[in-house]
């Protein structure tokens, strides 16, 4: 299994502790050092995902952006979706899970905004509009029609900071890793009314794997 990058710093702030307890014949010390080290490494674990019954070039097809549990399916909560008519899922990340984020549907990356805030826990409605967070526009077209969704990185008490690989210009596959979030944290997804939704309130997302929801098929004419 692959490690992210980002987990240098970490790794080695709770691996330099374990060491001179260990130089020091420390044993609990070390035991205790050595598991926070072991755990804040699989914090950043990054493994490779096969979407469930779709291929990641179906235009149809939308993807769980992240590991979690489902906490909002259908009519966006009050105040915080965009301007316009949208659907909203919302997936929250416990400590526990894999914290890379990949991106719920492939095209152009048309803005990506950061916005800094709070560090509310994560759960809470009001974490969605008072919280850090980075907004991604990403829009297709496909016969000839333009298809945006907009998925945000939300930090919560224990995440401290987000992390997005993308810019705009960039083109991105559904379910491409395009950045991660430190220790926690939720992400609010928003799709046309068109899309029909597949997932429910609390069935647990594979990010990149599970289906989030497909757009009716292109009229071929």
């Amino acid at each position: 299994m692959k490690i992210d990058p980002a987990a240098r710093p970490f790794t080695l702030m709770a691996a330099v502790p374990t060491v001179i307890a260990a130089l020091a014949r420390r044993p609990r010390t070390t035991a205790a050092f050595g598991l926070l080290t072991a755990g804040v490494t699989l914090f950043f674990r990054d493994p490779d995902r096969t979407p469930d019954h779709a291929p990641v070039a179906d235009p149809v097809v939308l993807l769980a952006p992240a590991d979690g549990i489902v906490m909002h399916v259908g009519e966006p909560q009050a105040g915080i979706a965009p301007p316009g008519q949208w659907q909203q899922v919302s997936i929250f990340l416990s400590l526990l899970d894999v914290h890379m984020n990949r991106s719920p549907y492939g095209g152009r990356v048309i803005d990506v905004t950061h916005t800094p805030g709070r560090f509310l826990a994560a759960y809470r409605a009001e974490s969605a509009t008072k919280n850090e967070r980075s907004e991604i526009i990403v829009e297709r077209v496909v016969a000839g029609r333009a298809r945006r969704i907009i998925y945000r990185q939300l930090v919560g008490q224990l995440a401290r900071r987000i992390v997005t690989r993308i810019q705009p210009g960039d083109e991105i596959a559904t379910g491409e890793r395009m950045g991660l979030m430190k220790f926690g944290s939720r992400m609010d997804v928003f799709v046309p009314p068109e899309v029909q939704l597949e997932v429910t309130k609390g069935k647990r997302a594979i990010g990149g794997e599970t289906v989030l929801g497909r757009f009716p098929a292109a009229d071929p004419s």
